[in-house]
């Protein structure tokens, strides 16, 4: 080398060197902003999905069937069980999609269809800090639970095949839109509706619909005069319990959280179910001068079904009130009103499910408190909260009332909706599924 010539040296080294510093940049970027999931959250929202599963089988199936007559206690069980079935392939076909996918220029009212089949759901899909998988399976159950509540109020008389149909039709016409106007971004949303686990979404929804199919059926033979006592009340009240048990997951499992607003959930949904069956049964104890099993179970299931829209939003005191106020009410329901109106809704699942849901999501609008929810109720200087609670209640009373009715029309057409009267006197377990409980 001659003295004084520099050395050259290659800039291919050190542009190499940069574009690394740079992709491991923008990776550490992906990374940071990529959604994490929290395995503490993913734990309970696994948990709670079992719970809610837990509602419908067993524990709808048992505290159904346990009011029902002997001759049909074995049909009863089976609607719950081939409702679970049916669907969870409905909504993995179609109902996730319209529940929760983005409808565009028809959002406010429905889904639309990107989710079919579940198409673009992975292992790695994420919904706030848990995996999509999670988050659907939970909501799966729920659309479980909400149609085989409709079975109660036509126990005893509607054809196995006309069930599945109406169930079936029903699921994608009503409580997927309306599951899409609450919780998948529609219009009631928008309005500001507050219903944090399913008071109009399941329980209105669901209760309005068993009374349509009560008056559309018409009432059971020998309603009124013949003995229809329950079968068993011990497997109704095993049922009840399990459905309080489930109901954690149910309410608690809807703040999708292992968090401060899963814990106070759990704690008003104890209180109010508690308040309720206290409620019912002195009702009860003071007007025909006997506390029943039966009366104390139906006024837990009544406080759980009221505090459900309110368990992300009150506190205590405020599931106190509307555990004691759903107790009364839903007691009155089905204990003066109903036999004086004369409809048949064999279980109460409108008593219980829409008359609990409708005083649960009204006084939601009352209780509810900011610190707690993010949301003033009226006792806390917010009025207008009622009458938009109202107006949530409404909505899902019509789409429920009218489309429920139309279906039930279409499947009378298709493949007739009650059974013959030689099969209801002599029994549906026998006639419908060839078997009897001995």
């Amino acid at each position: 080398m001659r003295t004084g010539q520099m050395k050259r040296i290659s800039p291919w080294p050190l542009v190499g060197a940069a574009g690394l510093l740079l992709a491991a940049s923008v990776s550490a970027l992906a990374q940071e902003e990529a959604p994490a999931i929290d395995s503490g959250d993913t734990a309970w929202m696994l948990t709670s999905t079992a719970l809610v599963l837990l509602m419908t089988i067993p524990g709808l199936a048992l505290f159904y069937a346990g009011m029902v007559r002997k001759k049909n206690f074995l049909a009863t069980v089976m609607q719950s069980f081939a409702i679970t079935c049916l669907m969870t392939i409905i909504w993995m076909v179609a109902g996730y999609s319209l529940a929760f996918s983005d409808g565009g220029s028809v959002n406010d009212y429905v889904g639309g269809l990107s989710n079919f089949f579940l198409n673009k759901v992975s292992v790695d899909s994420v919904n706030g800090s848990i995996p999509e998988t999670v988050f659907l399976m939970f909501q799966m159950t729920f659309a479980i639970i909400t149609p085989a509540l409709i079975c109660g109020a036509f126990a005893d008389r509607m054809k196995f095949s006309a069930m599945l149909w109406f169930m079936a039709l029903w699921s994608i016409v009503v409580y997927a839109p309306v599951t899409h106007w609450v919780w998948g971004g529609g219009f009631l949303a928008e309005a500001g509706v507050l219903d944090f686990a399913g008071g109009t979404v399941v329980h209105i929804n669901a209760g309005v619909a068993g009374l349509v199919c009560a008056i559309v059926l018409g009432k059971r033979i020998g309603y009124g005069h013949d003995n229809m006592a329950p079968y068993n009340l011990a497997f109704a009240l095993i049922g009840a319990s399990l459905l309080w048990v489930g109901w954690f997951g149910f309410n608690a499992g809807s703040a999708a959280a292992a968090n401060r607003s899963a814990g106070m959930a759990m704690l008003v949904t104890q209180i109010a179910a508690a308040a309720a069956a206290l409620a019912w049964m002195f009702a009860e104890w003071i007007g025909r001068g006997k506390a029943s099993v039966l009366g104390i179970v139906s006024g837990a299931v009544a406080g759980l079904v009221a505090i459900t829209p309110a368990s992300g939003f009150v506190g205590p005191t405020g599931a106190l009130v509307i555990g004691i106020a759903a107790g009364i009410v839903c007691f009155w329901m089905v204990v003066w009103v109903k036999p004086r109106i004369g409809y048949d809704d064999s279980l109460d699942a409108f008593g219980v499910h829409a008359v609990g849901g409708i005083v649960g999501a009204i006084l939601t609008g009352v209780f509810a408190v900011e610190a707690i929810g993010g949301t003033p109720g009226l006792l806390e200087g917010n009025p207008g909260q009622v009458g938009i609670q109202v107006y949530g209640i409404l909505a899902t009373i019509l789409w429920s009332v009218i489309a429920s009715f139309v279906i039930l029309k279409i499947v009378d057409v298709i493949v007739g909706l009650r059974v013959s009267r030689e099969v209801e006197v002599e029994g549906l377990d026998i006639n419908l599924h060839g078997e009897v409980i001995q």
